[in-house]
C-alpha cells in the first residue's frame, strides 16, 4: 500500500489545531493572502503586461490607467485566492505526506472541505461578475482562465510530472484576457500568443524551483513533479525556457515597435536576473530555492515597469 494511501497515517487533533489559531486566520492561510503579495502578484504582472501593450497606441492618461488596472488587480487576487483552495482542496491527501504542506488548514482539519468549497465559491463569484463588464471576447477569455486552467491544475499532479506547464499557462492566461479587454480584434495578434507561450516556459523555471523544496517528501508520497522528473539536469533544462522567454520578451517588444528602455529594462534585465538564479540555484537547499523562488516577483515588477516606460517614452517621442 502506497504511504498516500496508508490507513495508519493520523491526523493532527482538530481542536488542538483549531485553538492555536482562530478560524477566520486559517481560512486567510487557505487563500494565501496571510503571504500577500507573493503568489497573487505572479497572476497580476501579466494582466498588466497585457493591458499596457495593448494600449501602446494610445496610452491612457494616470487616472484612466489606474481606474482600469485596480479592478484587474482585485480580480487577479480573487482567482489566485480561489486558485489556491481548490488546489488545497484536491491535494489535502497529499499534503500530508509533505513536511512543508502537512499544516496547511484542510491537511491539518481546521477547515472542512465543505467550509473550503463554501469559501471557494464566494471567491469565484466576484472576478465571473466583473468580467460582465468586458467585452465578449475578454469575457470568455477570463471564463476560461478560471475554469478549466486553474481549475484543472491541481489534478493534473496525479496523471504527469509536468504540472507547472499548465500552471504556467493559467498563471499568465490574464496576459491575453486584459490585451483582449483593450483590443479584442487582436485575438490573433502573434504578439499575444508569443508572450503567452513566454510566460508559460517562465512559470515552468519558476515552479519548479518552488517543488526542488519537496523533491525528498514527493518521491517518498509518490507525487511526480518536474522538479523530479528533470534530475541532475534541471539547471540546462531550466536553461532553456529561460532563454524562450528571453526570446519571448525579445520579439514582442520588436513587434510593438518599443524604444530602447524595454530592450534594456525588460529584455538585458530579465536574462541577468535569470542567469544569476540559474547560477546560483541549488535544487538540493529549499531555503535556496525559495529565495529564487520568490526572487521574481520582483523580476515581474521589474519586467512591468520597463515595460511601461517603453509605452509612455514611446508616446511622448511621438507627440
Amino acid at each position: 500500500m502506497s504511504k498516500l494511501h496508508d490507513s495508519r497515517t493520523t491526523l493532527p487533533n482538530k481542536a488542538n489545531v483549531t485553538k492555536a489559531k482562530p478560524k477566520w486566520r486559517h481560512l486567510l492561510e487557505l487563500t494565501r493572502m496571510h503571504a500577500f503579495p507573493d503568489g497573487m502578484i505572479s497572476v497580476f504582472w501579466p494582466c498588466v503586461w497585457g493591458y499596457v501593450l495593448a494600449s501602446r497606441n494610445d496610452p491612457p492618461d494616470p487616472y484612466t490607467f489606474i481606474r482600469h488596472i485596480v479592478p484587474i488587480f482585485v480580480s487577479s487576487g480573487f482567482v489566485y485566492s480561489a486558485a489556491a483552495v481548490i488546489n488545497d482542496i484536491c491535494d489535502r491527501e497529499f499534503d500530508r505526506h509533505v513536511e512543508r504542506c502537512k499544516n496547511r488548514p484542510i491537511a491539518s482539519g481546521a477547515v472542512t472541505v465543505t467550509e473550503a468549497t463554501i469559501l471557494l465559491i464566494a471567491l469565484a463569484a466576484p472576478p465571473v461578475w466583473m468580467l460582465t463588464f468586458v467585452n465578449r471576447t475578454a469575457m470568455i477569455s477570463g471564463l476560461i482562465g478560471i475554469f478549466p486552467l486553474h481549475g484543472i491544475y491541481p489534478l493534473l499532479k496525479r496523471w504527469t510530472s509536468w504540472p507547472p506547464a499548465w500552471s504556467g499557462l493559467a498563471m499568465t492566461w490574464g496576459y491575453p484576457t486584459a490585451w483582449l479587454i483593450v483590443a479584442p480584434q487582436d485575438i490573433w495578434s502573434p504578439m499575444i500568443w508569443t508572450l503567452t507561450l513566454g510566460g508559460m516556459c517562465w512559470i515552468i523555471l519558476t515552479d519548479t524551483e518552488y517543488h526542488c523544496q519537496d523533491r525528498k517528501d514527493d518521491v517518498k508520497a509518490g507525487i511526480p513533479s518536474t522538479a523530479i522528473l528533470f534530475g541532475s539536469y534541471i539547471r540546462v533544462i531550466l536553461s532553456i525556457f529561460a532563454t524562450i522567454y528571453v526570446a519571448a520578451l525579445t520579439c514582442t517588444g520588436i513587434a510593438a515597435n518599443m524604444p530602447p528602455v524595454y530592450f534594456i529594462v525588460v529584455v538585458a534585465g530579465t536574462a541577468v536576473h535569470l542567469l544569476w538564479q540559474l547560477l546560483t540555484l541549488n535544487p538540493d537547499d529549499p531555503a535556496n530555492c525559495l529565495t529564487r523562488f520568490s526572487s521574481n516577483r520582483d523580476l515581474g515588477g521589474m519586467i512591468t515597469a520597463g515595460m511601461i516606460a517603453g509605452v509612455y517614452l514611446s508616446d511622448l517621442l511621438k507627440s
